[in-house]
């Protein structure tokens, strides 16, 4: 088995705590052939995250620089990373309780839709929110994901094609105008198709800066735990995993803040 399939069942044991998300969500959906990294959406509780905690230990796995796998950090949307062998092959696990993009209710619901699913996954729609990063590759993905809706409303939102957005404007005008103040972008669709390209790079481009603007202020915020990173290391290499956690949270306490710094426009 996929050993993040492995890892997705055994967070899962007993009750829904981890929801599989990012590259290997695109793997499942059977968008990419592999993606080397694991990314997980974690349920905001003691629990569910002491029960990550100890799987994690039964891999021997070890922090990577990041934030704690607690609560406190993980509410101002700071994510947690690992890392462990499996024979030749590195595991990066990394997770995060609030991702980027997806809104309170939009997390609500995404944790509904896999109350009963054998390997819980993040839905196309939520997919794509999480994939406007700042890297160019993630909007080729975006783009495909995009293929892959049904819903009418939903393509329209996400659409990275500027031949599939002209010919949904004719089939749901209605549709478009009343989305437009969602996706400006839908207001070009009466002008000629390289209109609508050139409105379509402008877009990827904006939506890059913004999150380059939302990390830049973990970046900030995490300057001074950067710097002793270090010495987080090197008090925590010869400690199983639960308990080299509850060393990282003293070192944490008062050098890596609850919240990121403020945006700059």
């Amino acid at each position: 088995m996929n050993i993040y399939l492995e890892l997705t069942q055994a967070f899962n044991a007993g009750r829904l705590r981890a929801i599989l998300s990012s590259g290997q969500a695109v793997v499942l959906h059977r968008l990419a052939i592999m993606s080397k990294d694991g990314d997980w959406i974690l349920r905001e509780d003691p629990e569910a995250l002491a029960h990550v905690l100890r799987v994690l230990e039964t891999y021997g796995a070890h922090y990577r620089f990041g934030a704690p796998l607690d609560a406190r950090w993980l509410a101002g949307g700071w994510s947690a990373h690992f890392e462990f062998r499996r024979a030749a092959l590195r595991v990066r696990t990394d997770f995060v309780t609030r991702p980027a993009r997806l809104s309170a209710q939009q997390l609500q619901a995404l944790w509904e839709q896999n109350a009963q699913a054998e390997i819980p996954v993040t839905d196309l729609a939520s997919l794509v929110e999480i994939k406007k990063t700042n890297r160019e590759k993630d909007y080729a993905v975006i783009g495909e994901l995009a293929r892959r809706l049904t819903n009418p409303r939903e393509q329209l939102l996400y659409s990275r094609s500027a031949q599939d957005l002209l010919q949904l404007a004719r089939q749901q005008p209605a549709l478009v105008a009343e989305l437009a103040g969602l996706r400006p972008l839908l207001a070009q669709l009466k002008s000629e198709r390289a209109a609508v390209e050139v409105a379509l790079d402008a877009e990827r481009r904006a939506l890059m800066h913004a999150n380059e603007r939302r990390l830049a202020g973990y970046f900030t915020a995490a300057e001074v735990w950067q710097q002793h990173w270090p010495t987080v290391e090197r008090s925590l290499a010869s400690l199983p995993l639960t308990a080299a956690h509850a060393q990282l949270l003293a070192h944490a306490e008062g050098r890596l803040p609850l919240q990121p710094a403020p945006e700059i426009p």
